[in-house]
């Protein structure tokens, strides 16, 4: 008995990691022109969204030119969902086992270790404390790894440098600015990653149990009615409602962080950064991109934890 629970385990852990890795892969791919066009507009504030994209349409290989800097895009992505996704299920894991005092919880809701008749997800049930805490450091983690990834990207999007290859910007960082260029506005990154995750996670777990209750589902995660077609509809509509209130909430710092990877000779830190921006361009500048923005993490946020949870269903129904 305790030798299948550990194959299982094992099993399932590496399905963790293999599931974000795809997931984030996919979603990076499509959708790189978006990822393009955002850096574009915050690269500079009398840049529209029209204005950038006509650019490329009107440059030679628009095509290409659209998915330029897709290679970090999906090394970043795909690894940065891979470590996400593995060490938040580490860490759900753990604090799942954790012993609790039990508190009774509001109606409508799913307490910490409840299976929750009407939940569509795989993962452990946690509180809000636990959900938004798990999502933050996870995501805090995983950024701090691929933030030189990060760095290179969004300087490979820009039109501000004329690097022609990854590794020739990797090259050129390092010569300019040493080893601390490639963490440059790593501070913001982790300002913002680390609200939006946990905002994310606690938003999305409570989403899918409002979205579950409305669309009744049977103790094994079988749909009873036609309200929702399955699990995968309730967990996309719960990526997107999650996505659009967390990339809202925390947009400003995504703008600060660009700006400090963009010119780290001009923007020294994320306060220095807010301040000239406030003073140069107003508070509009904090939010540079948000359509963008929001357009794309709704997407890609509620297509990642879909592919990703459909494939740890698969994977440990396969397992049974």
């Amino acid at each position: 008995m305790s030798n299948d629970g550990a194959i299982k385990k094992k099993t399932s852990s590496g399905f963790h990691f293999l599931a974000g890795l795809s997931s984030g892969v996919t979603s990076a791919f499509l959708l790189q022109p978006a990822d393009l066009l955002k850096t574009r507009v915050q690269q500079n504030q009398k840049t529209s969204l029209r204005q950038a994209l006509r650019a490329v349409l009107n440059g030679p290989n628009p095509v290409r030119q659209l998915w330029r800097g897709t290679v970090p895009s999906m090394i970043r992505t795909g690894c940065g969902s891979a470590l996400y996704f593995g060490m938040l299920n580490q860490m759900r894991q753990y604090v799942s086992r954790m012993p609790v005092i039990p508190i009774p919880a509001p109606a409508g809701t799913v307490a910490p270790g409840s299976s929750g008749s009407n939940s569509s997800s795989v993962l452990p049930k946690l509180g809000n404390v636990a959900n938004l805490s798990t999502g933050a450091l996870a995501r805090v983690a995983a950024g701090f790894v691929l933030n030189p990834v990060t760095v290179l990207k969004v300087r490979y999007e820009s039109t501000q440098y004329a690097y022609t290859s990854m590794a020739g910007a990797a090259k050129d960082v390092f010569a300019k600015e040493g080893l601390r260029g490639f963490f440059a506005g790593f501070g913001a990154t982790a300002v913002r990653d680390a609200p939006y995750a946990g905002l994310y996670v606690l938003i999305y777990e409570q989403a899918k149990t409002y979205l579950g209750n409305a669309s009744p589902l049977s103790s094994d995660g079988t749909v009873r009615d036609r309200t929702m077609s399955n699990t995968v509809g309730v967990n996309f509509m719960s990526g997107v409602v999650a996505a659009i209130s967390a990339t809202t909430l925390t947009n400003p710092f995504d703008a600060i962080k660009t700006r400090l990877q963009l010119d780290p000779s001009k923007y020294r830190n994320m306060f220095q950064t807010a301040k000239l921006m406030l003073h140069n361009e107003g508070v509009q500048s904090m939010f540079y991109g948000l359509s963008l923005r929001i357009g794309r993490k709704a997407i890609s946020s509620a297509l990642t934890w879909t592919v990703y949870e459909e494939m740890i269903r698969r994977a440990e129904r396969a397992l049974i």
